[in-house]
């Protein structure tokens, strides 16, 4: 078998090619699992009671009233639970509690033959309730010492003796928001019994095998009798690693129970309100620098909340942890971290899984220091970064921190940065009441899961006897472009044509004890695995070919659907060989196996290497600012992305820019609002639609938008040399937020720190051009503007 980085001739991978799904994606005909409730005669509808109180004990349950209602088939309970009562993986998630522990939890779910039965059904359950108090802000948890779950320290050097050696310290805290993943398709699950009493379920789930095994043991049945299919889903940002979970034991609950189908599928306003969002966070922290700008120490404090349970929370902290240096070298470093319990839904994944908030905290904390120290924050973040040679502060070494440092500059001569700069100082003396600001920065993200057991993969492959190849493998499709990779990834590797090979929907009886397609690693995992299948069969078809062409089997060449030895002129189809094969009783299938090797990790003294490898990338923005307003335009912005050798180039555009637009609107636009009052709407979601909570639309897109992949860039040990691409480049949106803060500082004086919240909306920035105005002499803040703590 040929290394996994190494390329043969004429690859497939490389190559420009559209999206598997994309002619079924753009005429509507792309099917997802609630398209497919019309191919089930007699499929009931699941609708949830929620419960209109913050954290109470269900004091009575009275379900009578609903069967009542016409079209009402039965209401499910804790009672009806044959297994158990759980839908978490660290049995803290009741599926049907008896103690409500957020605003909108569902104590039990109405079956109906319509969705508008269901809906009257369960809005004729009877609840009554014991309200208890609540806690719904970080700063309720922490003053009430109310945390969950492990309370991790990444450590390096001694943190106090830098600080107190350091010739210039500042410290400050700073509370940033969460995110909805506001995904086109909201949760759904439809499930059923077959003839032979397998339970089938069709789930819009990143994580079937999991899905499988809580389905089962909430059944109590064995993992074998639960199959779960993923088709494919409309976005999943990591919100559908853990929650589809209890969603799909609803379903199959109400499928054995009442022997018909199930169908269960949230709207908008109940997908928000009964699922979790991005961990909210807040950090204090203590910083020393040098006299030319470098890092000498950090000492800090995260608090993430978690909501009502655990979910993901401890790994998303992990990684937080792991990635609070960003592309950054800090000599003595010593940060804790610690998960808040909260009444709030259980934030869970989302794209970059902590990773961006950890970075977000020493971004912020360079973009407030560098007026104090005198040095452009782009500078100040140039001197800084990694270089050969150096260690993370959990231990594990920087491969390639060179093309940081290539990455910056290239990004710097692409994006004409020196000119620009000047020409925005231009701009800002000229213009009284608009600013605009130019801000770069870096990207380093470790790719693999943090916990080591989830790097492995499966695949099936079967060649069929007319040379066509059915690819199955673990990884699901939620638009990524995953299932394209892989089929480039077995076109490669058999050596046959790309529309020789078709994807199967994902299935928990294809491939077994998958792992979540997340971290980034769906490609990683999955296409060593597709590969390993597939030389496996291309080994045993060399065999067949250099008896046919009179050779031995290691000059036998796969290219383009024909098969060749070296040094003749005779060749066969690739179809004609797997004839042969067949009839010569060869295996034409194979399953594959892949392990990321190289790493390992010491999850109780947070140290080791838990990535495969980095990714790296850098982005710079300009914007330009309303100082009536707050409001801005987003005018450019440019970005350089190590995405190794690609296996598909025009995927992994469409992900950069993506992903980058997704961070965009987390640092800028999307603003989660729970109701903290102490009246009857207490710990409820304000911003449960599209009406009151903005993503980002075609409008908030830079209006020059330039994206280089970073060339020369194979990195071995991955497959055919490619890098992960689906979470870094959310985290090049820091840009956007840092040229924000430039621009609301213009309107100040220079050399000034000046805060700035996140999310950075329109409002929030105005405060802040308020903020510099003021330190300008200009207008008065007005007394309701909120205080600030910042470098002091």
């Amino acid at each position: 078998m040929s290394a996994l980085a190494d390329r043969p001739a004429n690859p497939a991978v490389g190559q420009t090619v559209s999206h598997e799904s994309a002619a079924l994606h753009v005429t509507g005909t792309a099917l997802y699992t609630d398209d497919l409730v019309g191919r089930m005669r007699g499929c009931l509808h699941a609708w949830p009671v929620q419960a209109p109180h913050a954290h109470a004990y269900v004091t009575a349950l009275h379900t009578e009233p609903a069967s009542a209602i016409p079209g009402v088939v039965r209401v499910l309970t804790a009672a009806d639970v044959p297994g158990v009562n759980d839908a978490g993986a660290k049995d803290d998630e009741p599926l049907f509690p008896r103690e409500v522990m957020y605003h909108g939890h569902a104590v039990c779910w109405v079956l109906g033959e319509t969705a508008e039965a269901a809906r009257l059904g369960a809005a004729a359950v009877e609840v009554d309730y014991e309200e208890l108090p609540s806690l719904l802000t970080l700063t309720e948890a922490i003053d009430a010492a109310s945390y969950q779950g492990h309370q991790p320290v990444v450590a390096r050097g001694d943190a106090e003796s830098g600080l107190q050696r350091a010739p210039r310290r500042f410290s400050g805290t700073f509370e940033f928001g969460g995110q909805e993943h506001f995904y086109l398709e909201t949760h759904a699950s439809l499930a059923h019994v077959d003839e032979s009493g397998q339970v089938f379920v069709q789930s819009s789930t990143q994580h079937p095998s999991e899905t499988q095994e809580i389905v089962a043991h909430v059944l109590g049945l064995s993992n074998s009798e639960v199959t779960v299919q993923c088709l494919r889903m409309g976005g999943g940002f990591g919100g559908k690693e853990m929650q589809p979970h209890g969603l799909a034991a609803v379903a199959a609950l109400g499928a054995v129970l009442t022997g018909r189908p199930v169908r269960l599928r949230l709207n908008r306003t109940q997908d928000m309100t009964l699922t979790g969002k991005r961990h909210p966070m807040c950090a204090s922290w203590e910083v020393g620098f040098d006299d030319d700008g470098r890092l000498l120490a950090l000492r800090a404090t995260i608090t993430s909340d978690g909501g009502w349970s655990l979910d993901l929370s401890e790994p998303v902290l992990a990684r937080a942890l792991c990635h609070i240096d960003n592309a950054y070298f800090i000599p003595d470093v010593e940060v804790h971290g610690r998960i808040a319990k909260t009444n709030k839904t259980s934030q869970t994944a989302f794209r970059g899984f902590g990773g961006p908030q950890g970075m977000l905290v020493i971004e912020d904390i360079l973009g407030r220091c560098a007026p104090a120290l005198g040095i452009d924050p782009a500078e100040l973040r140039r001197r800084n970064l990694y270089a050969p040679g150096q260690s993370t502060p959990y231990g594990q070494p920087v491969r390639h921190a060179e093309r940081l440092h290539d990455i910056w500059a290239q990004l710097s001569s692409r994006a004409d940065v020196e000119r620009r700069r000047a020409a925005v100082e231009h701009f800002n003396a000229t213009h009284e009441h608009s600013k605009r600001g130019l801000a770069m920065t870096p990207v380093k993200f470790g790719i693999s899961f943090n916990f080591t057991a989830f790097n492995q993969a499966g695949a099936l492959v079967h060649v069929y006897k007319d040379g066509s190849v059915l690819v199955n493998h673990g990884g699901t499709e939620m638009g990524q472009g995953l299932h394209t990779k892989m089929r480039q990834v077995a076109a490669t590797a058999l050596g046959v044509p790309l529309d020789f090979v078709r994807l199967a929907p994902t299935r928990t009886d294809k491939v077994p004890n998958t792992s979540a397609t997340a971290a980034s690693s769906g490609a990683d995992l999955n296409g060593g695995a597709v590969k390993h299948a597939c030389e496996q069969i291309r080994e045993q078809l060399a065999e067949v070919a250099a008896r046919k062409l009179d050779t031995q089997p290691y000059n036998v060449r796969f290219v383009d659907g024909r098969v060749t030895s070296l040094g003749s002129t005779e060749s066969l189809s690739f179809a004609e060989l797997v004839h042969t094969a067949y009839f010569q009783r060869t295996p034409l299938f194979a399953a594959g196996f892949y392990r990321t090797e190289g790493i390992h990790w010491d999850a109780a003294n947070m140290q080791g290497e838990p990535f495969k490898y980095f990714s790296y990338g850098a982005a710079v923005s300009e914007v330009e600012v309303d100082g009536f307003t707050g409001a801005y335009r987003f005018l450019r912005t440019d970005i350089v992305h190590d995405v190794g050798d690609s296996l598909s180039p025009l995927i992994d555009l469409g992900q950069i820019e993506g992903g980058f637009v997704q961070g965009t609107g987390w640092l800028t636009l999307e603003e989660l609002r729970w109701d903290t009052s102490a009246g009857p709407g207490r710990g409820r979601l304000e911003t449960q639609a599209a009406s009151t909570y903005k993503i980002p639309s075609f409008s908030e897109m830079p209006e020059e938008f330039n994206v280089h992949l970073y060339e020369r860039a194979t990195e071995s040990g991955v497959v055919y040399g490619s890098k992960a691409v689906g979470e870094p480049p959310l985290m090049l949106a820091f840009s956007v937020r840092e040229a924000l803060r430039a621009a609301a500082a213009a309107f100040g004086p220079a050399g000034r720190p000046l805060e700035l919240p996140s999310p950075a909306t329109p409002e929030a920035v105005f405060w802040a051009v308020q903020d510099a105005r003021a330190a300008a002499g200009g207008r008065a803040v007005p007394a309701t503007t909120p205080a600030a703590s910042g470098a002091g």
